[in-house]
């Protein structure tokens, strides 16, 4: 198995076809395909702290701007960022301009 999208390293089910989908809704880091292959994830699942509508402490979270404090105390960012080591993006140019 290769690196771990956020919904796998917190087996949250809200991927499409998970277990709280229906719910909680399909989380939009697993859909949102122009970020596919940052940091070696699948859709945006490994570049999460850049999508509007991510479950973080079972709050939907905002805008960036409102969101990465929080994302760089996540356990799962720091996975992302030591995983990645010198290819690490925390945050491209196109992901500034949107």
């Amino acid at each position: 198995m290769g690196a771990l999208n956020c919904w796998e390293y917190y087996k949250c089910g809200r991927e499409e076809g998970g277990i709280n989908a229906l719910e909680l809704g399909v989380c939009p880091a697993s859909t949102d395909n122009n970020n596919h292959g940052i940091n070696g994830g699948e859709s945006s699942g490994r570049y999460c702290w850049t999508i509007k509508g991510t479950l973080c402490n079972e709050k939907i979270q905002g805008e960036l701007a409102d969101k990465l404090l929080n994302c760089i105390n996540c356990g799962f960012f720091k996975l992302v960022n030591y995983e990645e080591g010198r290819e690490f993006v925390l945050i491209e140019k196109k992901t500034l301009n949107k």
